[in-house]
């Protein structure tokens, strides 16, 4: 039995990549990566192919975070395979839950901040593409805080599966 999460931003070359590689690595780090998988994807199609921003790399490397990543797009079809689809900011969480075939792919969509005790009602992350090396270092610490929440409930998730 696999656990599935997939994150979501626009593009996949900045926010999802960048929260893929650090929740790949609390999973690690939990001794989970033998039962959670981990990936990401993009509402769009415009990066597909390629590989993640090269600031969003530098910032991971600065960190200690590894990411190997080719950009894609979510697909409708994925929802049947996936356990969450966690959305970087409010219009990911709309466009994918328009996109879920049934009320049931629909309610796996959350948003990442959600996870975090004290982000206090602002859950989007903002996207740092346009912007310089302190927003990409602001959206590692948004993912990173949200990160362990995000980890309990999938642990949560995986014990009500075996009970």
């Amino acid at each position: 039995m696999t656990y599935r999460v997939c994150f979501v931003c626009t593009g996949n070359i900045c926010r999802s990549p960048m929260a893929e590689s650090v929740f790949r690595t609390r999973v690690a780090e939990a001794g989970l990566d033998d039962v959670v998988e981990v990936d990401s994807a993009g509402t769009g199609d415009w990066h597909e192919g390629e590989g993640a921003d090269p600031r969003t790399l530098s910032v991971l490397e600065e960190h200690g975070y590894a990411l190997d990543h080719t950009a894609r797009m979510f697909r409708p079809s994925w929802f049947g395979r996936v356990d969450l689809v966690i959305a970087l900011d409010a219009g990911h969480l709309k466009t994918l839950r328009r996109l879920a075939p049934t009320a049931q792919d629909a309610a796996k969509v959350r948003l990442l901040r959600a996870y975090d005790p004290a982000a206090d009602g602002a859950l989007d992350v903002p996207d740092p593409y346009y912007g310089g090396p302190d927003g990409f270092e602001e959206c590692l610490r948004m993912v990173e805080a949200a990160a362990d929440g995000l980890l309990a409930a999938v642990r949560e998730d995986l014990e009500g599966r075996r009970t």
